[in-house]
Parts: C-alpha cells; sequence; structure tokens
C-alpha cells in the first residue's frame, strides 16, 4: 500500500548514547556508526543545528549544481510512465473501458480483509459490515462497457480501499495507521472516474500516480480536454513550501482558504486585468489563480481565487540541486507522521514523493513501487550482499538518495564523521545501550537520525535489512 508499515507497524525509539565499543563486541564492523553522546532530548547524533538544512548544505561542494535540468527530468518522468506499471497515463486511458477492465482495477485494490480488524474504540468490526463494504462496490452493476468519464479534484481528498470513511485498524488501541486510508489526491489533480458505489456517494478513480476510492463531493466532472489541459497550463505557480492557502473570502467560500500543499501546481490567470477586483480583493498584491469548483449538479466550472505573493511558492518547479533537496525536506521537519496522508500530513513516501514533485520529479506513490521502479535508479540487495557491501553502500551515499528497507524509506543528507544521516517521516526509532539493552521511544514525525545505528529488530539493524537505494537524481538510461 502505502508507506508500507501497515502489516507489522513497529515503534522505534532513541534515548542514550551508542557506544563504538558496543559494535566491535558484537563483532560489526568499526565503521558502522560513530559513537555518540546522548543529548536531553534522547535522538543519539542529533543537536539543534543538525536539524536545519542550513547545517547540512554548508558541508556540500557543490550544493546548487543542477542534477537534472528541465528537459532531462520530461524525458525521465516520460520514461518512467512508460515502464512503471504503477503510473497512469491518463491521456492513454481507452475512452470506454469494458467491464472486465473496470473489475480488475477494482479487485486489485478492494479485496476482503483477510483478518480481524478494529474500530477506534477497539471494537471488532462485524462481519456484515464487511459484507456491506463488498456489497457497496456494485460490481454487478458495471456495464459491458462505459465511457471513461473525467474530473479535477476540488479539495484535498482522502483515497480510500473501500468507498467508506469508516476507520479500521489491526490492533486494538492503535489508531494511528487506518488499513483503509491509501493516500490523498489534491486541489486540481486529474483523475479518470470509472466506477460509482452502490449508493452512489464514492467514485472509484484512476488518478497519475493511484487507483482507489474518492468521495464524489471532492470530484467536480468535465470534459476530457478541459480535464487534462488544466494540470498542463501555463504560466503557473508551483507550491514549494509545506503547504500555502488561497486568501480568505466570503464572497466564494469553496475558495477561501483552500489549503494547497508542496508541488501542486496551478495556473495563473494572466489576463486577468489588473485593477479588477477578485472575490471581493484588490489582486495587487497576490497572484490571481484559476482553481475548480464543483457544481450543484457535480459538473466542473473553473474559477478566480488569489495566493498571496508572499507564499512559499515559484513560478516553475525548482532546480534539482542538492541544497533544494535539503530545504524542501526539512520543510516538514516535525509534522506529525500521516499514514496514506491521514492527518493532513503525509507518510514515508509520501514525504519523499512531495518534495521530489516540488522539483519537478515524478515517483511512484509507494515505498514497494518505488524501491523496484524499472523507472529509476536502483541498487537491489538480496542474500548475495554481505554486511560489509551493505556498510560500504550506506557510506557511499550521496545528498537526496531514498534508502529502503521493509514498509520504509530515507533520504539521504549528508555525514558527519563518516556516519550518514537521514531525514524521513518515522513512527520512531531504536537501538542498542552500551549494556545491549534494547531501548525505544515514539516520534511520529518527520525525523532527523544517524542511519547505521537504527534496529530493524532484536537481531538486525536497517543496514542488515535495505533492500534497495534509490538515486532519483539520476537520469535513467532508456
Amino acid at each position: 500500500m502505502t508507506c508500507t508499515t501497515k502489516p507489522g507497524r513497529t515503534a522505534f525509539s532513541v534515548v542514550a548514547a551508542i557506544l563504538a565499543a558496543w559494535f566491535v563486541c558484537a563483532g560489526a564492523d568499526a565503521r558502522e556508526s560513530t559513537a555518540f553522546d546522548a543529548p536531553a532530548h534522547g535522538v543519539i547524533g542529533i543537536d539543534a543545528p543538525q536539524l536545519t538544512p542550513e547545517f547540512w548544505i554548508a558541508r556540500l561542494a557543490e550544493p546548487d549544481k543542477v542534477l537534472l535540468d528541465a528537459e532531462q527530468i520530461r524525458a525521465r518522468n516520460a520514461h518512467l510512465l512508460q515502464v512503471d506499471a504503477t503510473m497512469h497515463d491518463l491521456r492513454a486511458l481507452p475512452s470506454t473501458l469494458s467491464r472486465k477492465q473496470i473489475a480488475e482495477k477494482i479487485h486489485a485494490l478492494s479485496e476482503r480483509p483477510s483478518h480481524e480488524l478494529f474500530d477506534v474504540d477497539g471494537k471488532p468490526i462485524p462481519a456484515k459490515t464487511i459484507a456491506a463494504l463488498i456489497d457497496d462496490l456494485a460490481l454487478s452493476a458495471i456495464p459491458e462497457t462505459q465511457t471513461t468519464r473525467y474530473g479535477l479534484v476540488v479539495q484535498r481528498a482522502d483515497l480510500r480501499t473501500f468507498p467508506t470513511a469508516l476507520r479500521v485498524f489491526s490492533t486494538r488501541g492503535d489508531t494511528d495507521i487506518d488499513r483503509f486510508q491509501e493516500s490523498a489526491l489534491f486541489p486540481g489533480a486529474p483523475v479518470a472516474m470509472i466506477h460509482q458505489s452502490g449508493d452512489g456517494l464514492w467514485w472509484f478513480v484512476i488518478s497519475p500516480r493511484y487507483a482507489a476510492w474518492v468521495e464524489k463531493k471532492y470530484v467536480a466532472e468535465g470534459a476530457v480536454a478541459q480535464v487534462l489541459d488544466y494540470a498542463e497550463r501555463s504560466p503557473y505557480r508551483i507550491v514549494t513550501g509545506a503547504n500555502v492557502a488561497t486568501v480568505f473570502t466570503p464572497e466564494q467560500p469553496a475558495l477561501s482558504q483552500l489549503r494547497l500543499d508542496m508541488s501542486v501546481r496551478v495556473p495563473l490567470l494572466t489576463d486577468w486585468p489588473a485593477a479588477q477586483i477578485v472575490n471581493g480583493q484588490h489582486p495587487y498584491t497576490s497572484h490571481v489563480i484559476q482553481l475548480p469548483l464543483r457544481g450543484d449538479d457535480g459538473a466542473l466550472r473553473l474559477a478566480p481565487a488569489l495566493l498571496q505573493k508572499n507564499a512559499d511558492t515559484s513560478a516553475d518547479y525548482l532546480p534539482l540541486t542538492q541544497a533544494n533537496i535539503l530545504r524542501q525536506a526539512f520543510k516538514f521537519l516535525g509534522e506529525r507522521y500521516g499514514w496514506g496522508h491521514a492527518y493532513g500530513a503525509r507518510d514515508c513516501s509520501g514525504f519523499v514523493s512531495d518534495v521530489y514533485r516540488s522539483m519537478g520529479v515524478d515517483m511512484p506513490r509507494n515505498t514497494r513501487d518505488q524501491s523496484v521502479s524499472p523507472g529509476l535508479d536502483h541498487r537491489l540487495f538480496g542474500a548475495k550482499d554481505d554486511r560489509a557491501a551493505r556498510l560500504a553502500a550506506a557510506h557511499s551515499l550521496q545528498v537526496g538518495d531514498l534508502v529502503y528497507i521493509p514498509g520504509h524509506v530515507m533520504m539521504a543528507i549528508g555525514s558527519i564523521d563518516g556516519e550518514p544521516y537521514v531525514i524521513h517521516d518515522t513512527s520512531g526509532l531504536s537501538y542498542r545501550l552500551r549494556d545491549g539493552a534494547k531501548v525505544h521511544v515514539d516520534l511520529n514525525e518527520v525525523s532527523v537520525s544517524p542511519l547505521t545505528p537504527l534496529l530493524f529488530n532484536d537481531k538486525q539493524t536497517y543496514i542488515d535489512r535495505m533492500t534497495s537505494i534509490v538515486r532519483p537524481t539520476k537520469a535513467q538510461t532508456q
């Protein structure tokens, strides 16, 4: 699914120092980790300066060197779209879909749960509730052929496994990871609507990076050309802050203080008269942008809105440089972990992909797909890779490299005294004390930490369980 800590979420933690002597006694390579002093906050190897991008940028030889230019990024994205089955080219969808094609898409996601689930109060989800969700898929109502319909998302919207807002969990008392939460879509995202739920309140949609259920109230239906051209219109603004919002306007409530997350692209209305009022406000201090609205009949219309000129946006995607990678990643520092973009936040794979998308670099949505994508430069690790090879790879990480272990991804940000550091959206961190005792503390946020001390389980470190290193900053050979 998304950042797949889902099957067995582990709470990791950090409390005290890691001594190099412990690694030697354990038979580990002496370069595995630097000896750290434990600060009062308990997170090893971290002092206040290391929580700023400037600290890491200052350590780089060429922080502003462009790693891929705009044309190289376009070619790379086109290649990814062509070779990675988890990515969807909406322009390439057929004008009509068969019952088989639609049912296969839904079956690939909406499988009957194979284990017991619990509600927010810890009570088991009744079998009849699950049966009702299966019925609401309305698979028998799919016609033999169906015209493909298109729409634009009008506000940030959850993507769900089933057509329901019901939150369900695998363990009593653990209400952070909703098993029906898949991802989220942002305003202006184009989708193809290929089926509706039995109650008529949900669409099953195909978006460029995901296929899942979304509430109809968040999608405005329009002509295919209107929808797909909106996403490619120029000129535009790119949201480069963690999130920004349109200005408050009582005249157009649906576009008032509308949240726009990092990487959202909104077209500009450059022909708007300089002195003409927009929703009760003079536009000279703002950008006049165009956003989608949903009418009472569900139809799409486009309307002007104001985005303050001092908001964290850019006239184009940011240049792909190590400095920008660091600045963009640190804008999320401290944001609450949100499985599947829940809590108005994001998870580990959502975090890294939103950062890269602000520089125009597309990625699959989920950790599993990112780590093995044929459209991304990657090195896979398996049984043939011994500990020495894995450590050598960890110590060769470049800023922006993505490190994958089962269910998690981290972004390399540099090294200190040979110890590689990462920024990642994590439930927590774990390591051993000098006497070998394992300690942990929950984090549930975008955090910075050294890499090699982190424990995956009682016997293995993250290095032992490393499955892949992806370098999104490298052009993929076609």
